[in-house]
């Protein structure tokens, strides 16, 4: 049975799991008065990928303000919000701890109830913002630079999952791909941008499957493929065109992806369908789940770009759902980087 709504609910969120410092104000689940997020990219960009001590520092350093932020854009005070919601895994630890100690202290100090939350369920949620017809149940791929999961959503915060990475994550394979054809961190962007300016079908790298397990994911295989397509280019002295290697590389991914999950559709009787994680802005994955869910006759959800990165929005519709069943966390909270989707 659907979760009951209740109106007029405050939800204050705090985001901490990577590398965004972020804070929210969501009201009733679906309408968001604030999303503040402070990014680290540019900081990150000089290593050529997330450093985790030097992303928990700045948590630290920003979060009061972010937080402070987030009450003032939506004009309300503490004494306005019903509860604190956090995500506490899955993610790097350190920056979870820096959310999740805030989040209690804040709870503490005014009594309000915490919600701890998962991030691949906050990923899911996000789709509730902009989408208010959208409910239960539906599929939802995810995509981001440490998640592929594929799973069907029978309910609030009920989940099947159905498939998963048996490796890299797409978003870590777009990372490790954007890297090694001198693009740079962040890679999932800048392959996209890449990529429009080549030939997806130039070079036939490998489309993965898992035996035996026809919904789960593999990609180290294809991010091997480019490399040793690089190497074997160099050594015979013929220039690399990095637009048809991004373009072709992309289209691998988005093959598997829009393959998997329409095969679950279908298996599972679904009339809707979803994207969630960083790389749901994709453009050519995007593409890609719009043309075969228009040939399924499936309706297609997709949040807008600064809904599939990391905020607190997210969490704060997740932590909504959780918060109206009654699933209130005590102050023993705690991180949890390995935080498998459904545990609490």
């Amino acid at each position: 049975m659907t979760t009951k709504k209740k109106n007029n609910i405050h939800i204050l969120t705090i985001e901490t799991s990577c590398d965004e410092t972020a804070a929210a104000v969501v009201r009733d689940g679906r309408e968001v008065l604030s999303n503040i997020i402070s990014s680290q990219i540019d900081i990150h960009t000089l290593y050529g990928g997330v450093v985790p001590e030097i992303a928990s520092r700045n948590h630290i350093e920003r979060i009061n303000t972010v937080i402070e932020q987030a009450l003032n854009e939506a004009a309300l005070k503490l004494c306005d919000i019903d509860a604190i919601a956090v995500t506490y895994g899955p993610g790097l630890v350190g920056a979870l701890l820096v959310g999740v100690a805030e989040a209690k202290a804040i709870s503490f100090a005014t009594g309000l109830p915490l919600v701890g939350v998962h991030h691949i369920e906050g990923h899911i949620c996000a789709n509730f913002i902009e989408h208010k017809d959208l409910e239960p149940p539906f599929m939802s791929l995810v995509v981001s630079g440490g998640h592929t999961h594929l799973v069907n959503v029978l309910d609030y915060g009920k989940y099947e999952i159905l498939g998963r990475t048996r490796d890299d994550a797409a978003g870590e394979a777009f990372d490790k791909v954007a890297r090694a054809i001198g693009l740079g961190y962040p890679g999932g962007p800048k392959i996209d941008k890449v990529a429009k300016e080549g030939d997806p079908d130039a070079i036939d790298f490998p489309r993965a499957k898992v035996r035996n397990e026809e919904y789960d994911f593999s990609f180290s295989g294809l991010k091997s493929a480019v490399l040793n397509y690089l190497n074997s280019e160099k050594m015979a002295g013929r220039e690399i065109s990095v637009p048809d290697v991004a373009a072709s590389f992309q289209k691998a991914v988005t093959d598997v992806l829009t393959e998997h999950s329409m095969n679950a559709v279908k298996s599972c009787g679904c009339s809707k369908f979803a994207l969630a994680g960083g790389v749901a802005s994709n453009s050519a994955l995007r593409a890609s789940m719009a043309a075969a869910c228009k040939e399924a006759g499936v309706e297609l959800y997709c949040p807008s770009p600064i809904f599939c990165t990391d905020n607190a929005a997210m969490i704060g519709v997740a932590g909504y759902y959780e918060y109206i069943k009654g699933n209130i966390s005590d102050l023993s909270l705690n991180a949890v980087p390995g935080l498998k989707l459904g545990e609490r």
